[in-house]
């Protein structure tokens, strides 16, 4: 699909979500999962929408008919991965290669669990964007992840490196000194839901009772967020 541009305005900057995984440690599709009223594949397009990503795009895999079926993605292109299972990389390719066709210098990618992140913190890492540039967000010192830019000029790389569960994370080490690093630690959360919700405390085994406390949602830190990890949207 090629999309045309007003004279004058700014760059195209489009927005991808990943959402094709099976969510095997969570225990179904993490786009399926709803969190504050609605689900995870919703707040991620909204969120893409309301930093201005045009256009979005959504890939999906695990479930893709009652995601389709179950969630107003009426403001993304919803792009099937035949191949989800393969890995996170495959679903990263996917949606590269959709947006080909399209006038988008670059791309914001974000991974479908990641909730905290807002519209303020990709509009932070979208801003400036050109085809050469590469940026990600800042959660501390030594800490950065998602929303990831990726300039046009890179997409065939990301591509060739994007193999199994790794995403963008490996073509990204290989250029650190060209990632521009920003600040979102005020305006976003870079925790992934990665495990359901712990049960009440009341329900919960303690350390009293000889067995270690369950699983809460993780964060990702370091290049592991650009990677993406088995299981995850």
């Amino acid at each position: 699909m090629q999309l045309s541009r007003t004279p004058g305005s700014p760059p195209a900057v489009a927005g991808l979500v990943l959402a094709a995984g099976a969510g095997r440690r969570y225990g179904r599709p993490k786009a399926l999962v709803h969190h504050r009223g609605s689900l995870l594949v919703e707040h991620a397009v909204r969120t893409l929408v309301g930093a201005g990503c045009s256009p979005a795009l959504v890939v999906l895999g695990a479930a893709a008919d009652r995601v389709r079926a179950d969630a107003d993605l009426s403001a993304a292109r919803v792009v099937g991965n035949p191949r989800w299972a393969t890995g996170l990389g495959s679903s990263l390719r996917v949606g590269l290669r959709a947006l080909a066709g399209t006038e988008a210098v670059a791309v914001v990618v974000l991974l479908v669990d990641m909730p905290g992140v807002s519209a303020e913190a990709v509009r932070r890492v979208a801003a400036g964007a050109t085809p050469a540039c590469l940026a990600t967000a800042g959660y501390g010192p030594g800490r950065r992840g998602h929303p990831v830019l990726l300039g046009r000029e890179h997409w065939a790389g990301v591509c060739a490196c994007a193999v199994g569960d790794s995403g963008a994370g490996g073509y990204l080490r290989q250029r650190l000194d060209r990632v521009r690093i920003v600040p979102c630690a005020d305006v976003a959360d870079d925790a992934d839901l990665d495990v359901p919700p712990a049960a009440p405390a009341a329900a919960t085994p303690t350390a009293a009772d000889g067995l270690a406390p369950a699983a809460t949602p993780t964060s990702a830190t370091g290049s592991a967020a650009a990677d993406g990890r088995p299981g995850r949207g």
